[in-house]
């Protein structure tokens, strides 16, 4: 008799269990990661420090990369409080694509044949150029001709001076500064001349409240940067982003976000990509 109820008891305890795990699991869907609650999540890569593009703020994180992911993953089915945001330094972006840290990355990601060997890409979502930041009272640079005997920042590491200089003006000074903010400075303070990368970040940076007005682009769209959103090899979630950026556009919000975002620089945008048009 005791043996029994031994038995049942432990019978009791075991379903018990079983019932607990049942309940608590929670797998997921539309390609997202999920999260503790049974509340689906998607995680998705953006740079932490592009003002105007992908930034950490102490209101949360803002620019065009963010609203254009926001709204991607608005279209796939996640609220913004759904959204795990991480940041997704350059030369990490592949590898975190490739192990599964993040869903999809929207970082300034330009399209390269190079990268389309590792990663898949939807889009893309804007067309941006290799570009100048000056100071708004310098008219002495006109054209990429002018930076000759001009001195040329870009960040550490960057080919975008490099690429000026060999093939537009040789004869330009470069300066290599830790961070786009400190070549920035320089330009300000006229120790720098121009600082140079795509048009679309240099916007970002000179759209901030306090440049406002001090700076302006040069215009001369000396490379074609074609930016798109990042996705693991194989992923299907590539078909379903390239339909909510095509929305986007046809719906005004693209045009919408490049206004508020880069607008107060003075950028002057492309119209909008068409999907899987890469312009080399």
């Amino acid at each position: 008799m005791k043996l029994r109820k031994v038995t049942a008891a432990s019978a009791a305890v075991l379903t018990l269990a079983l019932t607990a795990t049942a309940c608590g699991s929670d797998d997921g869907d539309d390609g997202g990661s999920s999260s503790g609650g049974g509340s689906k999540k998607i995680t998705i890569g953006i740079k932490f420090d592009q003002p105007g593009l992908g930034q950490k703020t102490p209101q949360g994180y803002a620019g065009f990369d963010v609203d254009v992911a926001t709204y991607v993953a608005k279209k796939l089915g996640y609220s913004e409080d759904q959204i795990e945001w991480k940041e997704s330094k350059s030369a990490d972006r592949e590898t975190m694509l490739q192990r599964g840290d993040v869903d999809f990355i929207a970082a300034t990601y330009s399209i390269t044949p190079e990268r389309q060997e590792k990663v898949d890409f939807a889009g893309p979502y804007l067309l941006a150029h290799q570009d100048v930041l000056i100071r708004a009272d310098d008219d002495s640079i006109k054209s990429p001709e002018d930076l000759n005997d001009k001195k040329l920042c870009s960040v550490t590491g960057s080919t975008s001076a490099q690429n000026v200089k060999e093939k537009l003006a040789p004869k330009a000074q470069l300066q290599q500064y830790p961070t786009y903010s400190a070549c920035l400075t320089g330009v300000q303070n006229k120790a720098i001349d121009a600082l140079t990368t795509d048009d679309s970040i240099l916007a970002g940076y000179a759209a901030q409240s306090q440049f406002k007005g001090k700076f302006k682009l040069g215009g001369f769209k000396m490379t074609n940067e074609n930016y798109g959103i990042g996705l693991k090899k194989g992923s299907d979630l590539k078909d379903k982003i390239n339909d909510a950026l095509e929305a986007m556009v046809s719906d005004g919000s693209w045009q919408k976000a490049v206004d508020a975002n880069l607008g107060p620089a003075g950028y002057k945008n492309d119209p909008a990509p068409k999907i899987g048009e890469i312009k080399s």
